[in-house]
């Protein structure tokens, strides 16, 4: 068995690298059935599983390099490789898959266009942002999960997850736009087969979902001509380009506030496992920062870019309510080969954004309602003054992508919106609880 070998003799429990048991029968799963973190199913059911979630983050890693000037295989293997470091590091207890962050292309651009940062200053600054993250896991393991709790309660969790979801509702719905007939058809496959079937396609409903969009758009001639191209001309082996980072404090302006930004995508991700599944994961928090931040200064330091957990396959994962870590090591592994075959990159690549706007159009959705649902499980007072002024002004800032300009930064509402919900808070919230404690006296 995979990973065998990485538990301790005679060891248990939370130290421990936790094994695969196979769920059942490993063949066959009752209509409301959980697939554990530490369960798996058959492999070739869970090699489908894993192809889900290749699917589903191959759309922004790969669109995320292509905006920053990164090498995209080098992103795919160091997304892959960056996910296997995040469940091994997490001891094999918290399903994520790592993808390209969207949140790094408009700070990186803007230190490209302001500061003159070179490629390699960038990666420097990638880099920094990762080991600042890493830095808040080792501080959180070792203060304990309530120095993270009592600055990321529910209720600030709750919003994060749901401006997440509802955030990239513009972009689920722009690529729907472009291509209706073959996206209507992905979505149509994608809801009935999950609301009728009581087996395996309902669970299997994204991936079947694109394999029929996909198909239409191949027989109706609505593959976009310059990606078959490419696929044509694109080798079978390669090597994925390396790019040595340089650290330059002219881009730290630029790329620092994303610390929060990381932070709160990793905590946020993670609750909301934690609520779909009705796992307590708040013991694995500092475990998953420092492996997401190692990722992400792995990630900088050969010329990737910033990896974060990725929200497209949170909404897999919510689809499916199968949480084993082993369909994203299946995921990591193919992401890995992908980047040393520029052909079958190239092939995944055809699928049309349509097609891939139909599926995130159910996922992002279930996103955003996961973080109503943490709400709802905390008992969060949404006629609280302090509740409804910060936290709804920071998820419509950060939906409707309000952006500021500080001096010559810009930053986007998702940054400061996070940054806001994380920081300002806290701090609002002791100053309602001292008035009132006044008052009571």
């Amino acid at each position: 068995m995979p990973w065998q070998g990485l538990a301790r003799p005679g060891g248990s429990g939370e130290d421990d690298v936790a094994l695969w048991t196979v769920h059942g029968n490993g063949r066959r799963l009752v209509r409301d059935a959980v697939v554990a973190s530490e369960e798996r199913l058959s492999w070739p059911l869970t090699t489908g599983f894993g192809l889900q979630h290749l699917l589903a983050m191959f759309g922004t890693t790969t669109l995320v390099p292509l905006l920053t000037g990164f090498p995209l295989t080098t992103t795919l293997l160091l997304s892959g490789v960056g996910t296997l470091l995040f469940l091994l590091l997490t001891r094999n207890r918290v399903p994520s898959y790592l993808g390209a962050s969207v949140a790094f292309v408009v700070p990186l651009g803007a230190a490209a266009d302001q500061a003159g940062a070179s490629p390699a200053a960038l990666l420097g600054g990638i880099m920094s942002v990762g080991l600042v993250v890493m830095a808040v896991g080792v501080a959180v393991k070792a203060l304990g999960v309530r120095l993270l709790e009592s600055a990321m309660p529910p209720v600030v969790t709750g919003a994060i997850v749901l401006m997440i979801g509802l955030s990239l509702a513009p972009q689920s719905v722009s690529s729907f736009g472009q291509q209706p007939v073959p996206a209507a058809l992905t979505l149509g496959t994608v809801v009935l087969l999950t609301v009728i079937s009581r087996g395996m396609a309902g669970r299997a409903a994204v991936l079947i979902g694109v394999l029929v969009g996909w198909i239409y758009a191949a027989l109706a001639g609505d593959l976009v001509q310059e990606r078959l191209d490419e696929l044509a001309a694109a080798p079978w082996f390669g090597f994925p380009q390396l790019i040595a980072p340089q650290v330059h404090i002219s881009v730290m302006p630029f790329v620092l506030p994303l610390v929060v930004v990381l932070v709160a995508e990793h905590v946020g991700h993670l609750k909301a496992v934690a609520a779909m599944s009705g796992r307590n994961l708040d013991p694995h928090v500092g475990d998953a920062l420092i492996g997401g931040g190692l990722a992400t200064a792995l990630a900088g330091w050969v010329g990737g870019s910033a990896l974060s957990s990725n929200a497209a396959n949170i909404g897999v994962m919510a689809a499916t309510r199968v949480y084993s870590t082993a369909a994203c090591m299946v995921a990591a592994l193919a992401a890995i080969v992908l980047s040393f075959s520029p052909k079958l990159g190239a092939l995944i690549n055809t699928v049309p954004l349509g097609v891939l706007g139909g599926a995130t159009l159910v996922l992002f959705g279930l996103i955003a309602l996961v973080g109503a649902r943490i709400w709802l499980d905390a008992g969060v007072d949404l006629a609280d003054p302090v509740n409804l002024m910060v936290l709804g002004t920071a998820v419509i800032a950060g939906v409707g992508d309000l952006t500021l300009w500080l001096g010559e930064l810009r930053v986007t509402g998702m940054v400061w919106g996070s940054v806001g919900i994380v920081l300002v808070y806290p701090i609002l919230r002791s100053l309602a609880d001292a008035r009132s404690a006044a008052a009571e006296h």
